[in-house]
């Protein structure tokens, strides 16, 4: 049993100015991905780290706290026994160390040393770098917007996405 494609929206749908900017979100992350961006960006801040690594230092750098492995995964949205064995190469590193959690003797937060700090400050100025080149000829209200629709559609989506996994994976 075959089934047909579901026919495009119609102008006048409220879908329709989703559709033409779902291929730009398409070519944004491919032009992404294909670029490069994050794998140069860690080469101008001279890491030879992979990506999990430096966002687990992104994440830290980010929090301006000390966190769990399991705050870390969150931001990150990946799983808790990831971030350990990224925590523990970094740790190995010196960039990352282990403190005692005040709320909780059982636990450790995870927070950057100053190595670590330094090096996600390097790593975030080159990729903003790059960001403000991009955007260096908008208008300021322009960026503005960019920036607040940006964040709202980034929290609205991963919210969603959230509810879904809660959900078991049904209609979210």
């Amino acid at each position: 049993m075959t089934t047909e494609p579901p026919e495009p929206p119609a102008a006048e749908s409220p879908s329709a100015d989703l559709l033409a900017v779902l291929p730009r979100i398409t070519r944004l992350s491919g032009a992404l991905t294909k670029g490069r961006l994050i794998e140069r960006a860690t080469a101008e801040a001279g890491l030879a780290l992979d990506r999990p690594a430096v966002g687990v230092l992104v994440s830290l750098r980010t929090a301006d706290k000390p966190l769990r492995i399991g705050e870390i995964a969150d931001r990150m949205q990946v799983v808790g026994p990831h971030v350990t064995r990224q925590v523990q190469a970094l740790e190995k590193r010196g960039l990352v160390r282990r403190v005692g959690d005040p709320h909780d003797r059982r636990a450790s937060l995870i927070e950057p040393t100053e190595a670590g700090t330094e090096a996600a400050n390097r790593y975030v100025a080159s990729l903003l770098g790059w960001f403000a080149e991009a955007l260096g000829d908008w208008p300021q209200q322009d960026r503005d917007d960019l920036a607040r629709l940006l964040t709202r559609l980034a929290d609205d989506v991963t919210a969603r996405l959230d509810r879904f996994e809660e959900d078991g994976g049904g209609e979210a």
